[in-house]
């Protein structure tokens, strides 16, 4: 199990970086997406705190 876990993160590892190599402005489009995604996320837990404060 424990080696089927390393080969999962090698496959990743080397499609990210296949990835940023051959299309870096896609790349950065997808890291952007998923900060914004975050932010968002973090928007929305502090805004249920703030209602649940009031």
């Amino acid at each position: 199990m424990v080696q089927a876990k390393k080969i999962a993160l090698y496959v990743i590892v080397v499609f990210v970086l296949y990835t940023i190599i051959t299309s870096p402005e896609r790349a950065a489009d997808l890291v952007q997406v998923g900060f914004e995604g975050v932010s968002s996320a973090a928007q929305g837990v502090g805004d249920f705190m703030s209602e649940l404060v009031k």
